[in-house]
């Protein structure tokens, strides 16, 4: 008796983990490995590089946009520089939609569900269908993906310039903002 009631029980706890882990943002962390969210990066000169940071559906674009910064600051410091500055710097975004059947809306193989058990199509009353075709949900959905060209320097940043940022302070400040990778 106890294990019919408690494999429902574990099933449902189970399902209900597994869609919550799906639902997450991108964590800070390097993009690949079976992933294509993340950050990235590509030294192009002596002291100019790429970064990128992308989201997931989940990841809103101020956490990108955060990430991109972040990562830029890691990239300065890690070659042994002080500040950096954005050169170009642009946030795309991918829209896409999904549709999905209303599942509380009336079901062709069950006539008993609906708004209305009898439909008139094509001259005739049918119980099957709706003339006015299945409701849908249809939801937007958002990805972002950040990317930047950076030049970096040593001493202190340039002063009077909105796009130069000290390094060390935007890793103090971003850094516990963002959650890390696993």
């Amino acid at each position: 008796m106890k294990t019919r009631v408690l494999k429902p029980v574990l099933l449902a706890v189970t399902a209900a983990l597994a869609l919550s882990a799906c639902a997450t943002a991108t964590p800070y962390g390097p993009a690949g490995y079976g992933s294509r969210y993340g950050y990235s990066d590509m030294r192009v000169d002596a002291n100019r590089f790429r970064v990128s940071f992308a989201g997931n559906s989940v990841t809103s674009r101020e956490q990108v946009e955060m990430g991109l910064l972040l990562r830029a600051a890691e990239v300065t410091l890690e070659s042994g520089h002080d500040w950096f500055a954005t050169v170009n710097r642009a946030t795309d975004r991918d829209v896409r939609y999904s549709a999905s059947p209303d599942p509380y809306y009336y079901n062709r193989y069950s006539p008993f569900w609906g708004p209305s058990w009898r439909y008139y199509r094509r001259g005739f009353w049918s119980p099957w269908y709706d003339p006015f075709g299945p409701s849908l949900d249809v939801r937007e959905i958002d990805r972002y993906e950040a990317t930047a060209e950076i030049v970096v320097g040593n001493g202190p940043k340039p002063a009077g310039d909105p796009n130069a940022f000290d390094a060390r302070e935007v890793v103090q400040n971003l850094g516990p903002r963002l959650p890390r990778a696993m």
